[in-house]
C-alpha cells in the first residue's frame, strides 16, 4: 500500500524523504537553534550568519544589525528590506557561501552530524511551501538547493 505524503512526513519509513520540519530533521533548518562560529563571530543561527554574508563587503551597519537581532526571521526580514545593498554577486556565490555555514554547524555540533549520517540514503527535502529555490515550493517541483547541500555534505562526511 502506497503510504501518503502526510503519512511519510509525520512518521517516515527508511526509503521517504528526510523532511526539514517535522521534530525529527528539523535541525536541518537553518531558523534551528544551533550557534555557529563562522568568520570569528558567534552566530545565534546559520540564518543569521547567511543573511550577514549578504552585506559583509557593503555595509557593516546592517551587517551588525543582522548579528545583534535575536531570532531568525528578524535576521532574514532585515536582509528582505535591504537586498539594494546586498553584495553585488550575491547570486553567483549565495550557494557557496550556505555551504560553508552549513558545513561549520556540522563541524562544531556532533548532534547535527550524527542526524545527517542517520538519514542514510534518504533524499532530504526543505518542505518548504514558501520557497521554491531553497525548498521545494508550493508545488513541490522546487530547485531544493538547501536539501541538496545537506545531501552532498553527508556524502563528503560518509566519505571520511
Amino acid at each position: 500500500m502506497k503510504r501518503s505524503i502526510h503519512d511519510r512526513v509525520n512518521s517516515p519509513g527508511p526509503k521517504d524523504p528526510a523532511f526539514f520540519y517535522p521534530k525529527e530533521y528539523y535541525i536541518f533548518d537553518n531558523f534551528s537553534s544551533f550557534q555557529v562560529k563562522w568568520k570569528g563571530t558567534l552566530w545565534p543561527t546559520v540564518e543569521h550568519a547567511f543573511q550577514a554574508a549578504k552585506f559583509e563587503t557593503t555595509d557593516s551597519k546592517i551587517y551588525n544589525e543582522i548579528k545583534n537581532v535575536k531570532s531568525a526571521d528578524e535576521a532574514r526580514r532585515i536582509a528582505v528590506r535591504n537586498k539594494d545593498k546586498r553584495t553585488a554577486n550575491w547570486n553567483e556565490i549565495k550557494v557557496e557561501i550556505m555551504k560553508n555555514i552549513v558545513r561549520h554547524k556540522i563541524n562544531q555540533h556532533p548532534y547535527v552530524l550524527k542526524k545527517l549520517i542517520q538519514s542514510g540514503k534518504r533524499k532530504i527535502i526543505e518542505d518548504s511551501w514558501r520557497d521554491s529555490q531553497w525548498g521545494w515550493g508550493e508545488d513541490k517541483k522546487g530547485k531544493n538547493l538547501m536539501g541538496k547541500i545537506w545531501m552532498e555534505l553527508r556524502k563528503e562526511y560518509l566519505k571520511k
